[in-house]
């Protein structure tokens, strides 16, 4: 075996062993999955092989080892904080990451990561200087040709490894799949597979033909052919819904409510329980439409069930992985429900119960088109689970705040968070009020029992929130469904229904909508409220509508997303009909009525404060704290010609501004 060879695999057992915490269970990949682990070793061999085009060739392995054994210590580091491994998507985010480390690193372990990066390159520099260099000709030609074959085989290893199904192109859970596939397989399709690649045949023609042929064109199974006469007033047609769209002054207000890890525990095999975890939602699954939903992920991934409901877009067909929200999304508008249901006289409101700049919601939601985002930052007594994520019943106040906020219809998209893990393998609950048998390991009994009283919880909260809602004087339409199952390594044989990618959903109304029960991808869950309203407003609204089901469907999905994200915006006419919003933070503004100074100290009065609600002056937080929604009190000494210059910002617990008073 050459040197580099024997590097090659030693790196790739380390970068296995610190992505999975353990030596034992990297030992344990390479035994059960050996084509896998040796594809992983191949990659880091091509890196390595890179080295036969230069005479320090010592240098080039020391910076290829580097570069693999950061991205497996990043990787490793980041899973002892969150679930999501590292990405390249996360080398854009550096700035914001350097700036909360020491939320999770002591003063001493950042010292010693300084003093460990200082030592690396020093190194760097000793191998540069004394390491040896290849002596005589170098043979460049020679040299690139052998690198050339070791590209050229790593090619024809990735092919093969993905029609055997040993390795996957399309990854439902970033983690599972870096336990599966190897890190520097997942870590390199980061890299260079991203977003929707050009469909074969993109054109005008075939964006207009993907509605088919009694709108403009026809579809074929696999291929969009287009009818002769489609033009641009077909589409304009199609798209205006003026066959049958409802009396606008007889539309409901709308809300969808994203559960955080929410199923019904029932659906899963082998399980038997002291009492029924759900039994609200077994109700409301009896009594309203309901079905199973496809969502694109397990056990991590909300953001791209959300994007897939609010635009009717498949992530199936961006980069593996890829999460829109954190790459074409923080710098193009994307149509959605927020934007089309602008149009019948709706105002859009986000609220989620987390954190404002998680996944970049502050700065996204601008460009889906909602009016208002109330994030934690802007709840009041709000309560925490034992694992300190917020309880969702916080959100049955600030969807009917939200509802009173405008005189006119609201579309509410709500995003839960009480059930997200981790979930604790020791004992969290003194006395479980649901206990789970079927279970033989002690740690996944004590996880699944504190699972079972999170969503228990939110069971709770779904019927306050729908008896709010029943009484409230409006009509409201409410669509509530589960994001994903919850990290437990659930399985397909671990489910009733055979599938892990399947959560379930309801419709709930207070104006009597008929029961109609269908399986729907997440994608198509919009569609499926709005034709149940006799709405057909928005591209890929009228698009699922229309041709759900038929041959070619998918084709034309993805053909029709490439076009309004990436490619020439054929279906808007070469127009970007989209401007991001001017997103207010909070359905109500934060304001300051006046600035009192009472014993030789400030208090600001005012209204809409929370406990993130901090004084401040230009980009200086001043030392704070939070004494009621309507005051604040100062802890800093402040000069009388600052006080002028006062404002109130909601800083999230990164130190980032979210918004600030004007």
């Amino acid at each position: 075996m050459t040197p580099p060879a024997a590097l090659a695999l030693a790196l790739n057992f380390t970068i296995e062993s610190l992505g999975r915490h353990s030596a034992q269970l990297a030992l344990g990949f390479m035994a059960a999955h050996t084509a896998v682990f040796m594809l992983n070793a191949m990659i880091i061999f091509a890196t390595l092989s890179t080295a036969m085009l230069f005479r320090r060739r010592a240098f080039v392995y020391a910076l290829c080892s580097f570069a693999w054994l950061s991205v497996g210590i990043v990787n490793g580091v980041i899973l002892g904080f969150r679930m999501t491994p590292f990405t390249v998507t996360d080398l854009s985010l550096l700035e914001a990451g350097l700036s909360v480390i020491p939320n999770y690193m002591s003063s001493l372990q950042i010292g010693l990561s300084i003093a460990a990066a200082a030592a690396a390159a020093l190194g760097f520099v000793a191998v540069f200087v004394f390491a040896p260099r290849k002596k005589g000709p170098l043979r460049r030609l020679r040299s690139a040709a052998a690198v050339a074959m070791v590209f050229a085989a790593l090619a024809g290893a990735l092919v093969a490894g993905v029609k055997t199904r040993a390795v996957d192109t399309f990854f439902g859970n970033l983690n599972y799949a870096y336990r599966d596939y190897g890190v520097a397989y997942c870590f390199l399709n980061t890299w260079l597979n991203t977003g929707i690649r050009r469909p074969a045949g993109y054109s005008e023609a075939a964006v207009l033909g993907a509605f088919g042929a009694d709108g403009p064109g026809a579809m074929s199974s696999g291929e969009i052919t287009v009818d002769e006469g489609t033009g641009r007033e077909d589409i304009d047609r199609v798209l205006s819904g003026a066959a049958w769209s409802a009396p606008r002054d007889e539309l409901p207000n709308i809300v969808f409510l994203q559960l955080e890890s929410f199923i019904d525990p029932t659906e899963i095999e082998g399980l038997s329980f002291s009492e029924a975890p759900t039994p609200y939602f077994h109700y409301l699954k009896d009594s309203f439409s309901s079905g199973y939903l496809t969502v694109p992920s397990i056990g991590a991934g909300t953001a791209n069930t959300e994007f897939e409901v609010l635009s009717g877009m498949s992530v199936k067909f961006f980069g593996p992985g890829e999460y829109p929200y954190k790459s074409v999304l923080k710098k193009e508008s994307c149509e959605t429900m927020a934007y089309s249901l602008k149009g019948l006289g709706y105002s859009s409101h986000a609220i989620h119960n987390h954190r404002g700049a998680f996944y970049g919601r502050n700065r996204v939601f601008s460009n889906l088109g909602f009016d208002t985002f109330t994030s934690l930052e802007y709840m009041n007594y709000v309560t925490k689970t034992p694992g300190n994520w917020a309880r969702d019943s916080v959100l049955t106040r600030e969807i009917m705040g939200a509802m009173r906020s405008t005189e006119g219809r609201d579309f509410i998209y709500a995003i839960s968070v009480q059930g997200h893990g981790s979930y604790p393998s020791g004992p969290a609950l003194k006395d479980p009020a649901i206990r789970a048998y079927g279970l033989l390991d002690e740690g996944d009994v004590n996880g699944f029992e504190y699972y079972l009283q999170q969503i228990n919880d939110m069971d709770g909260f779904l019927r306050a929130l729908t008896a709010a809602l029943e009484s409230c004087g409006e009509d409201v339409a409410l669509v509530m469904y589960g994001d994903h199952l919850p990290a437990m390594d659930l399985g397909d044989g671990d489910m009733r229904h055979g599938s892990s990618f399947e959560t379930e959903y309801v419709i709930w109304s207070n104006f009597g909508l008929e029961k109609r029960d269908r399986d729907l991808a997440a994608y198509q869950l919009g569609a499926e409220l709005q034709s149940r309203l006799g709405i057909t407003e928005g591209t890929l609204m009228a698009y699922h509508q229309r041709r759900q089901g038929e041959a070619g469907y998918l084709t034309g999905l993805k053909m029709l997303q490439y076009d309004m994200l990436y490619g020439d915006r054929h279906v808007y006419g070469g127009d970007r009909p989209f401007a991001p919003t001017r997103l207010q933070m909070g359905y109500s503004p934060i304001r300051i009525k006046e600035i009192l100074e009472i014993g030789g100290g400030y208090y600001v009065s005012g209204e809409g404060f929370t406990p993130f609600s901090k004084v401040s002056i230009g980009d200086s937080i001043l030392d704070t704290i939070f004494l009621s929604p309507s005051l604040l009190k100062l802890l800093e000494k402040a000069e009388p010609d600052d006080v002028r210059d006062m404002q109130v910002s909601q800083v999230e617990k990164d130190n980032d501004i979210l918004s600030t008073t004007e």
